[in-house]
């Protein structure tokens, strides 16, 4: 008989996912998500203060999912695929748009999708090819969503108050967020190659 998740029987697997789905963390995960439609269309409306705090919101509640999962021991495995699919489409959105208004350069945006891009694409090859799930992200990476985040809300908030310190700033993690970018794709190829190394001894080492 297979052992785990395998064993159980369908109604069994459902709940289980359910019951994933429904902790504290998660749901406020999903939350997250909701507010992006409404932030694009309070861009669109050319309404950037309420498109910011609805960002600011949305930010708050990432800090929040994970905090949440820690204190009330409810981390499961889902949460550790949803969150950061979640920040990747909140951001990842927010910038196209911020480009598609002119908002933000173009080589900005195409750098965040283009590390974006290959980042999944190599960490399903992997999966798929050697079975690697351990795709936490590097202090670069970390480093690079702060910059992404803070970099969207000056570019809004330099839409509301176009005041010196507010255009230093939104350049200034502009530029982060590019240097970020490179320092953390380049960062990640090299962790994969460590990793495909140590998976590749452990196989050799592994009794027959």
């Amino acid at each position: 008989m297979d052992s785990g998740i395998s064993s159980q029987n369908p109604s069994q697997n459902a709940a289980l996912k359910l019951s994933q789905i429904l902790t504290a963390p998660n749901q406020l995960t999903l939350v997250r998500l909701a507010f992006l439609p409404f932030i694009i269309i309070e861009m669109f409306a050319g309404h950037y203060g309420w498109a910011l705090i609805l960002f600011v919101l949305a930010g708050l509640s990432d800090g929040l999912d994970g905090l949440l999962a820690r204190l009330l021991k409810q981390q499961t495995l889902l949460g550790q695929y949803l969150d950061p699919i979640a920040d990747k489409m909140l951001l990842s959105t927010v910038f196209m748009v911020l480009s598609i208004l002119h908002k933000i350069p173009w080589k900005f945006t195409v750098m965040v999708f283009s590390r974006d891009a290959g980042i999944v694409l190599v960490s399903a090859l992997l999966y798929t090819i050697a079975g690697l799930r351990d795709f936490r992200p590097s202090i670069f990476g970390k480093a690079n969503t702060v910059a992404q985040l803070a970099a969207v809300v000056f570019v809004m908030l330099f839409q509301v108050d176009r005041t010196k310190w507010v255009w230093v700033a939104q350049k200034t993690f502009l530029r982060a967020t590019f240097a970020f970018t490179i320092v953390s794709a380049l960062h990640y190829v090299y962790l994969v190659g460590l990793r495909l190394r140590a998976a590749g001894h452990h196989a050799a080492t592994a009794p027959k």
